[in-house]
């Protein structure tokens, strides 16, 4: 499905929320406290400027008696997604985000990441797959870092452990190709990057990536990975401490000017290799 369509289906999803929960004569504050969400979140569902995730869509269903509606209407349009259905709410959210702050602990982030790269890293996921469908995931990866092109781009702040630096995803070629890309986008001031250092030893978050997204008119929100499954936290108090771990990170990395040296030094180091 096209993302136009895409949008027009969750608009419908919205439209028919807004409808039936008039019909139940309930305010979005009263239909909210039911569901165990803001009103406000409410209204942004109804608006398709957020998508509910499948718990809620489900308590939506309980409460306006609508027959399991909302849930199977949600599974066909998250189904459609080019991604998987835990990430996929996460990158609906990454597109309307005015500010997003990563963590990375053992791979370039995927708004970052160079064709061949994102290749490497799907080949060692889907050992089995023919070509065509790794090209897919590949083009799915690259229409996302379209993102940090356009002119409205988010403000995108990135800790990378130097774990990333050092393993050698695709081989030496791609990895100085990878990390002169990330160079290019600290020196054009579209990203700001500091890598933590292996001499920092211990620290806050170990082994867990976690992105922090901000909006201009909604609250903050947290995803976080696992192993093929993802969480969106947006709980206030939760939230409030993610984002004082990030900042623990953030003073225990290198400034953006030594971490940019630091990154240059590694991809000059896996060119060495090629030349070898």
């Amino acid at each position: 499905m096209a993302s136009g369509s895409r949008q027009a289906a969750w608009e419908f999803f919205g439209a028919e929320l807004k409808r039936r929960r008039e019909n139940a004569a309930l305010t979005q504050a009263e239909l909210g406290a039911r569901v165990f969400v803001s009103g406000g979140y409410i209204g942004q569902f109804e608006q398709a400027i957020r998508k509910p995730q499948l718990d809620v869509a489900q308590r939506i269903d309980e409460i306006l008696q609508t027959d399991g509606f909302f849930e199977r209407l949600w599974k066909k349009l998250i189904k459609e997604q080019p991604y998987a259905a835990h990430f996929a709410h996460a990158v609906e959210l990454e597109r309307l985000a005015t500010e997003i702050c990563e963590y990375a602990p053992t791979v370039i982030p995927g708004l970052l990441q160079t064709p061949e790269y994102a290749r490497a890293v799907f080949l060692a996921g889907n050992p089995f797959a023919t070509d065509e469908y790794i090209e897919d995931l590949v083009n799915v990866r690259m229409d996302r870092t379209r993102l940090l092109k356009d002119a409205t781009r988010p403000m995108y702040w990135l800790v990378l452990h130097e774990c990333a630096l050092r393993i050698p995803v695709g081989g030496p070629a791609v990895m100085a190709h990878q990390l002169d890309h990330v160079a290019t986008l600290m020196r054009k001031r579209d990203v700001v990057v500091q890598v933590l250092p292996f001499a920092a030893g211990a620290h806050p978050n170990m082994g867990k990536l976690m992105w922090l997204l901000g909006f201009e008119d909604a609250p903050p929100t947290v995803y976080t990975e696992g192993v093929r499954s993802g969480n969106l936290v947006d709980e206030p108090a939760m939230v409030k401490r993610i984002r004082a771990t990030y900042d623990q990170l953030r003073a225990a990395a290198l400034s953006p000017e030594a971490s940019l040296t630091l990154l240059e030094s590694a991809a000059e180091d896996y060119r060495r290799c090629t030349s070898s």
